[in-house]
């Protein structure tokens, strides 16, 4: 009997795949360029809720020419649905938030890329709208996924995978260690560089300054390892300015925060099982990316000099497309997936 679906999606990557990109802030530009740069994939339609966009060229915002795709303001004003393979969403942190657009997609019927660090692993949070999410794409027969490159791959993915040589395992840690200078402006200010500490507790006690993802993260781990967690922590606190810091973006005064320490820990029955460790900071001139297993054998993975987040960011989440393409429907997770990267 021939598998209908699997002709439709090998045609699709046959041809180009036709991309819906939805969030047109600093990180869905980038990855407009990105897109633009590989043969397999094409921008047929773009959304931003940014009412100043509306009816502006995509390419004049990203690539400096024109696309002739214009930016709308709703999924119900794209004209040409039927040329969209596949939607990449770039809007939001927040899970409850992001489950609003993704069910708005899901009434299209098409598969969902998604850079929201709460979806990556989103069952802990809130395992009722989990399901309904996953119900409804098997529903419409698509698949959904949110990754990145942390979380979604440098603290999750990718030691989870380095386990697979392991006879057993007792402990995963990871060192996730950048200086930030080199990252878009929003990411700088996100993790706090340049204000006070007085500022910065305010806005870690609001919520507003930390890696969202990181709690995502080690459930992740425990799913993949059956490690049933009964506690985690996560403790933020600010990488202190020891001196003044001039770069080309802002000036940070010694004694303010030049970035921020996040620690993250697992526990079963009492025992750590899981530390995460996030270090982003302006200025420090360190940046390094680092698992270490311990277990039978025991493994040491360095990545020195660190990967770049915002390149990272944008090749992974256009990688997973052809992947996403072929997998069965439902919400998954990066774990679900095997990524190989597309060159063209």
């Amino acid at each position: 009997m021939i598998n209908r679906k699997f002709l439709t999606q090998t045609k699709k990557l046959v041809n180009q795949i036709g991309i819906l990109q939805i969030g047109l802030g600093p990180l869905g530009l980038k990855i407009n360029q990105y897109i633009e740069d590989k043969k397999s994939m094409k921008t047929v339609a773009a959304i931003d809720i940014n009412p100043s966009l509306k009816g502006k060229d995509l390419g004049e915002l990203s690539i400096n020419k024109n696309s002739g795709v214009q930016i709308k303001n709703s999924i119900t004003e794209v004209e040409n649905i039927e040329d969209v393979d596949v939607v990449i969403l770039t809007t939001t942190s927040n899970f409850a938030s992001v489950a609003l657009q993704i069910e708005e997609i899901l009434d299209y019927k098409l598969p969902i890329v998604s850079t929201c660090e709460e979806l990556t692993y989103p069952w802990k949070l809130d395992a009722e709208l989990a399901s309904s999410l996953n119900e409804k794409a098997k529903t419409n027969n698509v698949a959904i996924v949110s990754t990145g490159v942390n979380p979604g791959f440098l603290m999750d993915t990718l030691p989870t995978m380095l386990t697979a040589v392991c006879k057993e395992v007792d402990h995963i840690e990871v060192h996730r260690i950048q200086d930030a200078q080199s990252r878009r402006i929003p990411f700088q200010k996100k993790i706090g560089a340049g204000i006070t500490l007085e500022e910065f507790e305010k806005r870690k006690q609001s919520g507003s300054l930390r890696h969202v993802g990181l709690t995502e993260s080690m459930e992740f781990i425990a799913k993949a390892m059956d490690w049933p967690l009964d506690h985690t922590e996560d403790v933020i606190s600010p990488i202190i300015a020891t001196e003044n810091i001039e770069t080309p973006n802002m000036s940070i005064s010694k004694g303010d925060a030049m970035g921020v320490r996040q620690i993250g820990k697992g526990l079963v029955n009492g025992v750590e099982k899981i530390k995460l460790v996030f270090e982003a900071a302006v200025g420090t001139g360190i940046s390094y990316d680092e698992v270490l297993i311990k277990g039978n054998p025991n493994i040491k993975s360095r990545i020195e000099g660190g990967v770049h987040g915002d390149i990272a960011t944008c090749s992974i989440v256009l990688n997973v497309v052809p992947v996403l393409l072929r997998s069965s429907p439902g919400l998954k997770t990066m774990n679900d997936l095997s990524i190989v990267s597309i060159a063209n």
